[in-house]
């Protein structure tokens, strides 16, 4: 049995007392909304990681013997690209676009090889992002809705 909300959601004989409806679109929910803030603020610190990276080559010193050597400035520009479309994927979420869940899913699993690979230049930094990916990868699959509208 189902029934209209006020809001426009739907009630139906499955749902909790405390539950609220589900209104098929729009605002992102909690979950989303998490994930939301956490990929927008890791891209926005990826496109200063970059901007850093390209300006100045002595900002960042390799530590240790790495396979992963590459060009500074050419990482620079990687962090720099992927951090603007890692931003534009956060307010996608922000307003709910369903292309922003996928979307933020792959770029947090590209974010965390491109800080895997930037280890040997900022550890601790690349940690902590590896980290935040974690955190977005799951906020985004676990508060997924297989309904179809």
């Amino acid at each position: 049995m189902s029934q209209q909300t006020p809001a426009g959601g739907q009630w139906n004989a499955r749902t909790a007392p405390g539950d609220a409806p589900r209104s098929g679109g729009g605002v992102a929910s909690g979950g989303t909304v998490f994930a939301a803030v956490l990929l927008t603020v890791s891209g926005a610190l990826a496109v200063l990681q970059g901007i850093a990276a390209i300006a100045e080559d002595d900002v960042y010193a390799r530590i240790g013997s790495y396979v992963f050597e590459f060009d500074l400035t050419a990482w620079g520009w990687i962090h720099l690209v992927l951090g603007i479309i890692i931003v534009v994927t956060g307010v996608g979420l922000f307003k709910g676009a369903n292309w922003a869940r996928v979307a933020g899913v792959g770029l947090a699993g590209l974010s965390m090889i491109a800080n895997f690979l930037w280890l040997p230049y900022q550890p601790w930094w690349a940690l902590a992002i590896l980290a935040i990916d974690v955190f977005i990868i799951w906020a985004l699959c676990a508060g997924w809705s297989h309904t179809a509208d």
